[in-house]
């Protein structure tokens, strides 16, 4: 038998989509509360990181493995749609989101971790 998705180093996991959302949620209150039009589609984008994120803690804080690989699949999608859509035209996206360049303002943590996520879930079969 495997031990739950939220034991061992999946509780590290959970404590770091925490964290990002958070950091993403803060981030995002800030910008759509104080400067909603001078870059609506990035800040909503990085409200949208952060419910993904949110998603993503409590999925894998009760276990709910799959709602946590939807999650993590969206995520991921996110992360390389925006990452490259920031990067070919830049003039869209006037100010940064969470997943702007691949999370390069998040040393790019927001790229690695689906892929950690996504490890570890289907390690835990």
């Amino acid at each position: 038998m495997t031990a739950p998705i939220g034991s061992g180093p999946g509780r590290a996991l959970i404590a770091v989509y925490g964290l990002f959302s958070l950091a993403a949620g803060a981030r995002a209150a800030v910008q759509i509360a104080g400067r909603f039009s001078e870059a609506p589609l990035a800040y909503s984008l990085s409200a949208f990181a952060a419910l993904v994120y949110i998603v993503l803690t409590v999925a894998l804080a009760r276990g709910a493995r799959s709602l946590a690989l939807a999650a993590l699949g969206i995520e991921l999608a996110g992360v390389l749609i925006i990452g490259t859509a920031s990067l070919v035209d830049p003039t869209a996206f006037p100010d940064e989101t969470v997943w702007s360049a691949y999370g390069r303002g998040y040393l790019f943590i927001p790229l690695v971790l689906p892929l950690v996520g996504l490890y570890w879930l289907l390690r835990r079969r």
